[in-house]
């Protein structure tokens, strides 16, 4: 398995956008073509954002976003861990846990010391035990991490 930069492997590009998009935002108003549409300036570089993919041999096993912003609430946090996506027969073999790792390492090399990431309270557990601090909780039904 290989993690990269969505810039060097931007045909990822239409996957990430349809398992994001059917995951948290088909009740959104925001259209699966507007989702994608998000993903360019992740492929063109610049500024905060980025994405990593997981893949062999050709094959999409998952991703990760980092961005500038993932809750609304809370503006003042900077960059956020968002859309981590495993496809379902690649689970349960530490894809996400490197895809987690691997957003952290970037986001350090760009600058950044911390990064947040909100999560349901169903999948907190998830993230405070893989290092993951809960700072807050029942922000617009999320809670917030920073590691």
């Amino acid at each position: 398995m290989e993690i990269s930069n969505l810039q060097r492997f931007p045909q990822f590009a239409d996957v990430i956008a349809d398992r994001c998009w059917h995951a948290w935002w088909t009740d959104s108003g925001v259209s699966l073509s507007q989702y994608r549409a998000h993903l360019d300036p992740l492929i063109e570089g610049g500024g905060i954002s980025f994405a990593l993919v997981a893949h062999r041999d050709g094959v999409y096993l998952g991703s990760v976003l980092v961005i500038e912003n993932d809750l609304e609430a809370r503006p003042e946090y900077m960059p956020w861990i968002a859309a981590l996506w495993v496809e379902p027969d690649h689970k349960r073999r530490g894809i996400a846990a490197q895809l987690i790792g691997m957003a952290r390492q970037e986001a350090a090399a760009r600058g950044h010391q911390r990064c947040y990431l909100c999560a349901t309270p169903e999948n907190s557990a998830y993230y405070a035990t893989r290092g993951f601090t809960q700072i807050e909780s029942g922000v617009s039904g999320l809670n917030v991490f920073k590691i």
